[in-house]
């Protein structure tokens, strides 16, 4: 996998999601003039966001407390649920094979042991998440290269304010081909 790029997706600070094509086919925010779109759509004066990703907030602990815990390196894994229902249940942290600050990957012989146990279950993937550890939770190239679970919610935790780097940040995101689409986060205590 290869490094992850300093910058992603402006300096607005709302979540903006890159363009697929080339540099010249990507239109400037308003906000900060770099390459991007938002989130949100207006409709009237209405502000519109996309998507939402629903989980309790044992799930979203113990995902922060994985992020954390595996810092300096980044941390990686699933959160299964009931096939079709997308709603996210089974907490899977898996080891990142790559041992790396600024990469994930997840080992192949445990990845395939996980979709042959999810198989069994009747689950599939609800959130696949890992951490950034000195940059915003912002999908880099090599993220969207690897997102092919286009129903699966694409969680990243920023990890950099450990090293009083930047702010803490757990954002969501969904990837389908290459297009990415941050969604807003609702934390509840029980389905």
């Amino acid at each position: 996998m290869r490094l992850r790029p300093k910058s992603r997706g402006g300096q607005c600070g709302t979540g903006a999601v890159a363009y697929r094509g080339t540099v010249r086919d990507r239109p400037a925010c308003r906000s900060c003039q770099t390459p991007h779109r938002h989130p949100a759509r207006r409709l009237g004066g209405l502000l519109i966001l996309i998507g939402m990703l629903t989980l309790t907030q044992a799930l979203y602990d113990q995902i922060v407390a994985h992020s954390r815990a595996d810092h300096p390196d980044e941390a990686c894994g699933v959160v299964a649920g009931p096939a079709g229902q997308g709603r996210p249940e089974r907490f899977i942290p898996m080891l990142n094979a790559a041992r790396s600050p600024t990469f994930y990957e997840f080992d192949s012989a445990d990845l395939l042991k996980l979709y042959r146990e999810m198989d069994d279950n009747d689950e599939e993937p609800v959130i696949i998440y890992h951490s950034h550890t000195a940059t915003e939770a912002y999908p880099s190239r090599t993220d969207i290269t690897y997102a092919n679970e286009p129903g699966a919610h694409y969680v990243l935790v920023s990890t950099a304010d450990i090293d009083d780097v930047g702010a803490f940040q757990f954002r969501s995101y969904r990837i389908v081909d290459g297009v990415i689409t941050e969604e807003e986060i609702k934390v509840v205590e029980t389905y």
